[in-house]
């Protein structure tokens, strides 16, 4: 009996193990962008150096889980200057905290096909705070594209400490994933 029962639980862990697979980020197909406001005028930048490690299983996305981070200092507004005062302490202080990273802790089906719902923590300069945020997922040959956006703040993180950038941010994903 205890190794029917063996055998059984030994045969659902590898048909679920299955079933969700790793991936990586593709960082030079990948696009991580946000948009802030600055004396009232919308300022657009990205970040590049986008990894970590996916697993992914659509059709249980329970089995699933996030662990990526960008990197900090490869914030692009467009002004080399601005970028530069961005990566300082009162910023980002990319010196001390490269890593701008997000840690999923439950991932959940949407209403629509192809739609879901992730939850996690993102960390910033050291401090992380639950974020949650809907996301797509479009199949691709090899893996998927993932497209989401979510606004977040940056004062609970620390992040500048002047009164002529706003508070909330956009966040934008579109994300290319392939298997590992």
């Amino acid at each position: 009996m205890i190794r029917k029962i063996v055998t059984l639980v030994a045969g659902i862990v590898c048909v679920i193990a299955a079933q969700a697979q790793s991936y990586s980020p593709v960082d030079d197909s990948s696009k991580v962008s946000f948009t802030i406001k600055n004396l009232g005028i919308n300022v657009k930048g990205s970040f590049t150096g986008l990894q970590g490690h996916i697993t992914f299983d659509a059709a249980q996305p329970e089995n699933s889980s996030f662990d990526v981070y960008i990197d900090a200092a490869s914030i692009n507004t467009g002004n080399n200057a601005r970028d530069n005062h961005l990566r300082e302490e009162v910023f980002l202080d990319v010196q001390n905290h490269p890593h701008i990273k997000f840690v999923s802790v439950k991932v959940e089906p949407g209403k629509k096909a192809g739609t879901f719902f992730m939850q996690g923590t993102l960390t910033i300069k050291g401090i992380s705070l639950p974020l949650s945020f809907p996301f797509t997922v479009t199949p691709t040959t090899d893996g998927y594209w993932l497209e989401g956006d979510f606004d977040t703040r940056r004062k609970p993180y620390r992040v500048g400490r002047t009164s002529t950038i706003s508070d909330k941010l956009t966040v934008s994903l579109r994300v290319l994933v392939k298997k590992t």
